[in-house]
């Protein structure tokens, strides 16, 4: 008898899985699918001994100081400030738009006060921000918003930006000076040892059970459990009774080379030439030392598994019925990507994770 089923072993399943069975003493059963934990966080050693992540970089930052406490508990941290690069007329330029991306592609030599003036100039005004387009072309006008954003969001989300929610590109900043930063969270770092080592600590208590390669659903009616946390899909839970809430998928095509480096930083986009979107050489990030190199291109595609949520108006008001379904359920929690239908960066994920448990999962246990 488990006194709490979770279902997925990623973020939100496991972070949860750790403080009921380390705060309440609770038995938890954790299942997923997969043959692994850590859900899209998952990373591996492969063949070369060279450390990947099977799922596309996932770049730990956070503002959140409680957030970062609560994994330091679990891991060491390799620090690393993460720099992107876009290739854009022949040339590989720092990416989020800033002085010296402008600079160097069209031949200039901007103050940051000349910055501010070109931007001035170049913006075209938007009465309301409604879509992608119009966050970016209110910012930096038409030219730079076709030469970086406009084709590389076409091939990640299969949509043009007028399509799409204004939160998709709202994410990226537009820097007026030289950081050439692709975030700013004052904590920036990866797991030391790997994600995945990361998730074998966070649920190696003896209240913690796993059992991987098997859809929750298969063990309903043959493992006692009296709550349920559920991190995935929310339509699949409800057998898709309101129809399918679309999401965008990927593919990955990795490549070992026999060198030390192939790009100067872990990430290069490809906004405009190939069908991948992106170029990721993780070892710039992990700090891992290695006579070889693995790379991987990123296809994004229309089906598969699910990664991205769509955020289109239709997609919100569909998510919403569901929503409304799995309010009415006694005990059952919805959380994560997938059951909120929502694009959340790993702190954020922490965060809710730990919200849920002090604010519900522990007070009603008292």
């Amino acid at each position: 008898m488990f006194d709490f089923l979770i279902v997925g072993a990623g973020l939100a399943g496991c972070v949860l899985a750790e403080r009921i069975a380390s705060r309440l003493d609770k038995k938890v059963l954790i299942v997923d699918k997969r043959d692994h934990i850590g859900g899209n966080c998952y990373d591996f050693y492969n063949e070369d001994g060279i450390l990947i992540h099977a799922y596309g970089p996932h770049y730990f930052r956070t503002n959140d100081g409680k957030v970062f406490a609560y994994l330091s508990q679990f891991t060491a941290w390799h620090y690393h400030q993460y720099k992107i690069l876009a290739s854009v007329d022949g040339q590989l330029l720092p990416f989020p738009i800033n002085l010296d991306t402008v600079n160097r592609l069209y031949g200039l030599n901007l103050s940051s006060l000349e910055m501010e003036t070109f931007f001035k100039k170049a913006r075209q005004p938007v009465k309301k921000i409604r879509t992608s387009e119009d966050v970016i072309v209110s910012q930096v006008g038409r030219e730079l918003y076709e030469k970086f954003f406009r084709n590389y969001t076409r091939k990640q989300w299969g949509l043009d930006p007028s399509e799409l929610d204004a939160s998709v590109c709202a994410r990226i900043p537009v820097r007026t000076n030289r950081d050439g930063r692709y975030f700013s969270d004052k904590y920036q770092a990866m797991p030391r040892h790997g994600y995945t080592e990361m998730f074998r600590r966070l649920i190696a208590h003896p209240n913690i059970h796993l059992l991987l390669k098997t859809g929750y659903k298969e063990i309903l009616d043959l493992i006692p459990f009296n709550k349920m946390i559920y991190t995935g899909p929310i339509d699949a839970f409800f057998d898709y009774k309101f129809g399918r809430l679309p999401y965008r998928s990927l593919r990955f095509e990795f490549e070992t080379l026999d060198q030390e480096w192939y790009q100067p930083v872990s990430q290069v986009n490809y906004p405009n030439d190939y069908d991948f979107t992106r170029i990721v050489e993780i070892k710039h990030a992990t700090g891992q030392k290695h006579q070889k190199t693995t790379i991987a291109r990123e296809y994004p595609k229309g089906e598969g598994e699910p990664y991205y949520p769509v955020p289109k108006e239709e997609n919100h008001v569909l998510y919403g019925k569901y929503e409304k379904e799995g309010s009415r359920l006694k005990g059952v929690h919805f959380i994560g990507r997938l059951a909120h239908y929502k694009y959340y960066n790993m702190d954020q994920i922490v965060a809710l994770a730990l919200e849920l448990f002090e604010t519900k999962i522990a007070k009603d246990a008292r």
